[in-house]
């Protein structure tokens, strides 16, 4: 199935300075030096773009505080000014209303993390190596984009970094070249992707194939797995992400094929306080390993997002319940799944949690306060719950899957889903939406057959 195709929103009324509705890229090609004991970056970003129904006499670009060598815009240098994390760029002559366009933007620096009320994101320097963790406004700290969710582009990843290190990206290893004591790794993601989920990490580790298979597209193909982790944690990793494959193929029966050409799992040499999943890709940290698999509900979520917030991406941050939401239930379907304790039982528990919590959160547009607060996630998991009560088994899980399937690498909002789901159902689904998406009040633990 083709892309669905969705013109760009407007401003993200979470992160309003961010990107820029006006135009929407549909290539990045990164080409990249990293130098792990300076922390130095530098390198070049050629976007291809067009631009939406008005003329561009000027365009942004997200950027955070880089030296700018030089800007060009159609191969013809461009009037730029860069601060305060963003890339102003006036080209030599104004873009017509629909016009193909490309920019390449040449820059030098030391990356470092957004700061944000969450912390830092986007490039990390670890001890030895780097990693990148975006969500959800990260991604201007290592390269030029227009940093909205909505704004889905191809990748092409080039990094040169000393040899001992490997070099993990989302997508598939095209090359990997040596020349005296670098290497190049070159990375391709032709799938559609979100600013925000693309990554790298950089380190010195051990290469492990969990399924060697075919990368052809097929209702049954064998999706190649690949973890990249420190070699002295191979023991716990073999047990905690044992059944990864099985979840994999379950996944696959629930949702859909999985949407892309591999996926790749990195144990970074630090402890991180979640993991973090990009496209085709995610990261957890050495904390997450024990070698008893008591991380292992955190295995799913991140695998579940590679249907739910990657392939099916969100239109604005608004509507991160989506995301997360899915993600969350996928833990509890993989548990029930697995002979672990149902999703009812998974349900009921987060019910009990939230009732003793302030019941101050909507769910369908939480605020950027709230946008990563754990009753997001509880909440979010019991809506899916409560949908599947309501339709019963068989019309729940067609409409999963069907929603997964037919807004495969398209953009989507919550009146989207909401829309979706009542075409599964024997009664309108208003009520229901309204309690758990608009309504703070948490509604009744919900029940098989209970439609509100």
């Amino acid at each position: 199935m083709s892309p669905k195709q969705v013109a760009p929103t407007g401003v993200d009324p979470y992160f309003p300075t961010h990107g820029d509705a006006r135009y929407r890229v549909h290539r990045y090609e990164l080409v990249l030096d990293y130098r792990p004991g300076p922390n130095r970056l530098g390198g070049s970003a050629r976007l291809s773009a067009v631009a939406g129904a008005a003329a561009l006499a000027e365009f942004a670009l997200d950027l955070a505080e880089f030296r700018i060598g030089r800007v060009l815009v159609d191969g013809r240098a461009a009037h730029y000014t860069h601060r305060a994390g963003k890339l102003r760029i006036r080209p030599a002559k104004a873009l017509a209303a629909g016009a193909a366009f490309t920019v390449e933007v040449h820059y030098t620096g030391n990356p470092k993390p957004v700061r944000s009320q969450w912390g830092g994101l986007g490039w990390e320097e670890l001890t030895d190596g780097a990693l990148v963790a975006s969500q959800p406004v990260g991604a201007p700290s290592w390269y030029p984009c227009n940093d909205r969710p909505a704004d889905k582009a191809s990748y092409q990843i080039s990094v040169t970094t000393p040899t001992p290190y490997t070099v993990i990206a989302g997508g598939r290893l095209l090359s990997r070249t040596t020349r005296s004591s670098s290497t190049t790794w070159v990375y391709e993601q032709p799938a559609p992707t979100s600013s925000y989920l693309v990554t790298v990490s950089i380190g010195q580790y051990a290469t492990v194939r969990l399924i060697e298979g075919s990368t052809t597209p097929s209702p049954n193909r064998t999706v190649p797995q690949t973890a990249y982790l420190p070699a002295r944690l191979l023991p716990e990793f073999t047990t905690d992400f044992a059944r990864q494959a099985r979840m994999m193929h379950h996944f696959e029966d629930l949702f859909g094929p999985y949407p892309f050409g591999e996926y790749a799992v990195v144990v970074a040499d630090e402890e991180l306080d979640v993991p973090v999943e990009a496209q085709g890709l995610a990261t957890f940290g050495t904390n997450h390993l024990d070698g008893s698999r008591t991380s292992e509900r955190l295995v799913a979520h991140e695998l579940a997002h590679q249907w739910f917030g990657n392939s099916v991406s969100i239109a604005d941050w608004r509507h991160i319940w989506l995301n997360e939401g899915f993600a969350k239930y996928a833990e509890w379907l993989w548990a029930e799944y697995a002979g672990g304790r149902t999703a009812a039982a998974h349900a009921a528990t987060a019910h009990a949690l939230l009732a003793g919590l302030p019941q101050d959160l909507r769910l369908g547009d939480p605020g950027k306060k709230l946008m990563f607060d754990d009753r997001l996630y509880q909440r979010g998991g019991l809506t899916v719950h409560a949908l599947r009560c309501a339709l019963g088994e068989e019309a729940f899980f067609r409409m999963v899957k069907d929603w997964a399937v037919r807004n495969r690498h398209g953009v989507v909002a919550t009146a989207d889903f909401t829309a979706h789901a009542d075409r599964y159902a024997a009664a309108p689904l208003d009520g229901l939406f309204h309690d758990w998406l608009d309504d703070p009040l948490l509604p009744p633990l919900p029940t098989a057959g209970v439609s509100r």
